[in-house]
């Protein structure tokens, strides 16, 4: 996660006339590779009784009749009965995973199934109820369903009815359904499998928030927020897309008035947007709004079509940014005390959360293990997954405060720490087990661990480490400027001109009432973090790696960084380490070479194609310098729903040299796709395009990556900048990440050899 300083301008429509024939031919092309998780089973689709006795799970998205206690389930008014007649005259219903064995009942007209206290009634799908959700279970060959403490029930007039004794339902193939809304893939073809003896084909996105969002479950319960209630949308919600990326307004205001982006990020307040989600679309989700969902499930499943085969996925928060949103929650409708704040809480909610997208993904494909989202915990397993052509998740944590380690500065200089070397070890096995196998040992704000790497949204950051710890931060200017010829990426803040840049606006006044009117002292050149790793930041850095994790050093001190790599030196073999999304904080190019030398990996945050092959000349050097073996590698980190911006367009210059992604256009065959995709079938990636007159679309060329759904036409992009040889590394960074994670567990063993540090090594 990154807080990234922007000053947006308003945001305007962006449906133009030289887009109108891609419009409509996607338009044509809407329902063409767009419903992978949607079957076909075999049957003769006449409604005639299925052979086979069906499952709780096996009904998912297909069209169905019912039979209720033997007789067909039809339209009785506003309600539904049990009637004696055929088939042919039968309710049709598509039914639509809302989890696993989990539906809602979908009517052609548009209607959901739906118990309200003792009676069943079709509700809009616009406006669905908890009573819409049904569980179903398996009973001998037949099967029942239940919801609001009820089951369904057939009453003695065949009314269907939420009663205490359930009907025996059975479910025979039919045609004639409606499809549910959902977010089209626009991707023709299947992925590609693979050999779990043989190296990993694929790429490897190191840093996302996917379960960063208004509410860390599928809707069905009140988990809560991540963020301090102030990112909208959700992954995954049980009634679909429609739900899950609607209209903004009551979280962020008419027109957006009360999004804290506006407010805190981009330090513009009063700026307004369009608040319009599904299926219009106007204003977001767009590259440069850091608080709309950016990893909506259908998107993210498009980027596994495009060969996306292992992601981390980190449970994140700020704190101090949390409380700040929760002191302006009221402006939200939100209950302040209702919003949980603590990083240790949301961020294990957050994992925690993974686990129920991935049942919930799981059920649009047919049952428990049958989704292409797998959850991993060790590299063995994420080679099996990956063979089996599907994506490995590997959760993670990144924020400050890990383990409960916060601290507090006194006016005297001294600090309290609020953790221990006990709780340290006891929070090292729970996260464990909790499946956690990645870790950021710092973030944004100081902890009792050390300093937080400062970077260019430092500024800002300074008054939120002020609100965590009370005190700004206390710096020294960075070593040889803090960039140039020996950095590989800078380190350090720049201050503000004057305080805050900011004048009279309710931001001013919010901080500076937290801060009781204190501002930072303004100091000339970057300034780099004079906190660095303390005595008990060096134990719980051993304590990771002792135990196995992978971690990263991003968001660390620059000389922080130094003291981990060298740590991580005396290990036989070395402990590699990650730099995954720009190594805030700063990295000189002697540790990206020391880094790369001792098995780690540097990859990128999230860029256009000619970002992206800009970064590996850089990486090349250092990479070649360092001496490793291993073949040049870089995957990404795009740190998607990190309050970060994605990248935007790579602009008409670019487009006019190396000429635009021209839709439909092919991936794994042809020019750039080398010898390694030899008897992979290609897919076609369709400009994406929701169906409908005011359905949204996204072309890359023209505004960049909206959204994860775009990481297909980033790639496409990396071709045309980079060809075979920037695919090469592309595609061989789920392998190279592999091999860093089994030296990490290489190194492991070795570790639980030696000493714990009692002091920071200096």
């Amino acid at each position: 996660m990154m807080i990234q300083e922007t000053c947006a301008p308003a945001r305007t429509t962006r449906f133009g006339i030289p887009l109108l024939a891609a419009t409509l031919a996607s338009l044509v092309l809407a329902g063409c590779g767009n419903s992978s998780p949607a079957v076909t089973p075999p049957g003769d689709g006449g409604g005639n009784p299925t052979p086979t006795t069906l499952g709780r799970y096996d009904l998912f998205n297909q069209c169905w009749v019912m039979r209720a206690d033997g007789d067909y389930v039809v339209r009785d008014g506003e309600g539904f009965a049990a009637r004696d007649v055929g088939a042919d005259d039968a309710e049709r219903f598509y039914m639509r995973a809302a989890n696993l064995a989990r539906y809602l009942f979908y009517t052609p007209d548009g209607m959901l199934l739906t118990a309200s206290d003792a009676g069943v009634a079709a509700v809009p799908q616009s406006a669905p109820e908890d009573g819409s959700d049904w569980t179903f279970s398996e009973a001998g060959d037949a099967l029942n369903a239940a919801t609001l403490d009820g089951v369904l029930a057939v009453a003695d007039d065949g009314q269907l009815v939420l009663g205490s004794s359930p009907a025996t339902l059975r479910f025979e193939r039919a045609t004639g359904c409606a499809e549910y809304p959902e977010m089209p893939l626009g991707v023709i073809g299947e992925t590609f499998k693979g050999r779990v003896d043989a190296p990993a084909l694929g790429f490897a996105e190191v840093h996302t928030h996917m379960a960063m969002g208004s509410e860390m479950s599928d809707g069905s319960r009140n988990v809560g927020p991540s963020a301090g209630g102030v990112m909208y949308g959700q992954a995954v919600n049980r009634f679909g897309v429609t739900e899950a990326l609607k209209d903004c307004s009551a979280l962020h205001g008419p027109d957006g008035i009360t999004d804290p982006e506006a407010l805190i990020l981009d330090m513009t307040p009063g700026q307004t947007h369009d608040t319009q989600g599904w299926p219009s679309f106007v204003n977001w989700p767009f590259h440069d709004s850091m608080l709309h969902q950016q990893m909506y499930w259908r998107w993210v499943e498009r980027a596994w079509m495009s060969g996306l085969r292992l992601m981390t996925i980190h449970g994140t928060n700020i704190e101090a940014l949390c409380q700040v949103a929760q002191a302006t929650g009221a402006t939200r409708g939100q209950n302040p005390a209702e919003i949980e704040c603590r990083d240790m809480p949301v961020g294990v909610q957050q994992v925690e959360y993974l686990y129920d997208i991935q049942d919930y993904i799981d059920a649009q494909f047919g049952g428990p293990g049958k989704g292409f989202f797998r959850i991993v915990e060790s590299p063995a397993q994420a080679r099996q997954v990956i063979a089996d052509g599907k994506l490995a998740v590997v959760p993670g944590l990144e924020f400050s405060n890990l383990f409960g380690c916060n601290v507090t500065f006194l006016p005297d200089g001294s600090e309290i720490p609020m953790c221990s070397r006990e709780q340290i070890d006891a929070e090292v096995e729970r996260i464990w087990d909790l499946g956690v196998r990645q870790v950021f040992p710092y973030h944004d704000i100081d902890s009792a661990l050390g300093g937080a790497g400062l970077f260019s949204a430092s500024n800002v950051l300074e008054f939120f480490n002020f609100i965590g710890t009370g005190r700004f931060f206390e710096t020294y200017n960075c070593e040889d400027g803090g960039n140039g010829d020996s950095y590989f990426y800078d380190a350090g803040l720049t201050s503000f001109p004057d305080p805050l840049m900011l004048g009279n606006d309710p931001l001013t006044d919010l901080l500076l009432g937290l801060t009781d009117g204190l501002t930072p002292t303004l100091r000339s050149g970057r300034q780099c973090n004079a906190r660095d790793v303390t005595d008990l930041g060096i134990y719980a850095i051993d304590k990771l790696m002792k135990k196995g994790f992978v971690i990263d050093i991003d968001h660390a001190e620059l000389r922080s960084k130094q003291i981990m790599l060298d740590h991580a030196a005396i290990t036989q073999p070395a402990y590699p380490m990650v730099s995954g999304h720009g190594a805030q904080g700063g990295l000189t190019n002697a540790q990206a070479r020391q880094l790369i030398a001792q098995g780690g990996i540097i990859y990128p945050i999230n860029q256009n194609g000619k970002g992206h092959v800009d970064f590996l000349a850089r990486l090349a050097e250092q990479w070649t310098q360092s001496g490793t073996g291993r073949p040049l590698s870089a995957g990404y980190g795009a740190d998607a729903n990190g309050l970060r911006t994605l990248p935007g367009p790579r602009g008409m210059a670019r487009i006019m040299e190396t000429g635009p992604v021209s839709y439909p256009f092919q991936m794994f065959e042809g020019e750039g796709w080398g010898p390694q995709f030899d008897g992979v079938a290609p897919i076609t990636v369709e400009l994406l395009a929701v169906p409908g007159a005011e359905g949204r679309i996204w072309d890359v060329n023209e505004s960049g990556m909206y959204h994860y759904g775009m990481i297909a036409d980033i790639v496409e992009e990396i071709r045309l900048e980079g060809g075979q040889a920037a695919l090469d590394t592309l595609y061989n960074s789920a392998e190279t990440y592999l091999q860093m994670w089994e030296q990490t567990l290489a190194a492991s063993e070795d570790a639980r050899t030696r000493p714990v540090p009692q002091a920071v090594p200096r």
